[in-house]
């Protein structure tokens, strides 16, 4: 079998990041099967996409869906604990994945990780993606690691909620100073880095990063003007901020935003230095889209359980 015309797995073909790879990888005439804990669940693409269990307690299942694969494109991760499923869950599925990749001969390895990982970071999310980066140039596979910061596009979360935020209410909470930067990624745009990455030459390591840089406080001003509304800007103490999104998380039924993502972004780890790789600026977009943004609440706990933990890929 050919090179190109073997199949390509990708993990959480139906969720956010996942879907629109998988949309430009079949526009390519690529075959694809997909690793979801729901198999069943209603499928987009139809007969073009076979859908797997991830069976992360039966690595010989798991191998053998993999088996005759040209390559794994690895999307799946958690955005917070729940339960039973941790980051140190999530670490060693993960790595059970990628063993079961290279004892299915799979050939390359696109793995979608965060910007500025550390596997000396106390903050559980960024050491467990440096841990996970490591797994994958150990296993001795050709690989291309993903790094985006925050995804934006019409299922975005973050982007969104901050515009919902601000049609309903006339205050905005800015944690600390605001000047903590973002360099955000249109979704199409990271899925173009995914499926580029398939068939690149040699190992990459790459971030995925839009071509505007925000301070905080200028992206929620820029989200306001574009939905031509009047926002008052209070700045709060970071611990007072994450303590008042979690009420508002009880009110919504909701997690807002975590503490690891508090402060991964007043740390401007969501900001690495480097050129653009995505063409999609934000301002343009939301131009563009204004309308719709922020209309509805989009809730995390939703969509989470809805792919449970599938292709999370950044806090967007």
């Amino acid at each position: 079998m050919g090179e190109f015309s073997a199949p390509i797995v990708i993990t959480g073909a139906f969720s956010y990041t996942g879907k629109y790879a998988t949309r430009l990888l079949l526009d390519r005439g690529r075959t694809i099967r997909t690793l979801t804990h729901h198999p069943k669940q209603s499928n987009p693409f139809g007969e073009r996409v076979q859908a797997f269990p991830y069976d992360f307690d039966r690595a010989d299942r798991l191998t053998q869906t993999l088996r005759g694969a040209s390559t794994l494109i690895n999307t799946y991760w958690i955005r917070f604990p729940r339960g039973r499923s941790t980051f140190e869950a999530a670490v060693q599925n993960t790595r059970t994945l990628i063993t079961a990749a290279r004892d299915a001969a799979v050939g390359r390895i696109v793995h979608v990780s965060i910007a500025n990982p550390s596997a000396e970071s106390g903050l559980g999310y960024y050491r467990g993606k440096a841990l996970l980066e490591q797994a994958v140039i150990d296993s001795g596979l050709s690989y291309a690691i993903v790094r985006p910061t925050v995804i934006f596009g019409a299922e975005d979360i973050l982007i969104n909620n901050i515009a919902w935020f601000i049609r309903r209410f006339p205050a905005f909470g800015v944690p600390g100073d605001g000047r903590y930067a973002i360099r955000p990624i249109y979704v199409g745009d990271m899925a173009r880095l995914i499926a580029d990455a398939v068939d690149e030459p040699g190992n990459l390591v790459l971030d995925a990063v839009g071509p505007e840089t925000f301070a905080f406080e200028e992206l929620v001003r820029l989200v306001a003007g574009k939905l031509r509304r009047a926002v008052w800007i209070v700045h709060v103490p970071v611990a007072l901020a994450y303590v008042s999104t979690v009420v508002t998380g009880w009110l919504v039924r909701d997690v807002v935003l975590t503490w690891d993502e508090y402060r991964g972004l007043t740390a401007n780890l969501l900001a690495p230095d480097g050129p653009s790789t995505g063409q999609t600026r934000l301002s343009e977009w939301l131009t563009e889209n204004h309308e719709r943004v922020g209309r509805q609440y989009a809730s995390e706990l939703a969509r989470h359980y809805a792919s449970s933990s599938e292709g999370s890929g950044g806090t967007g």
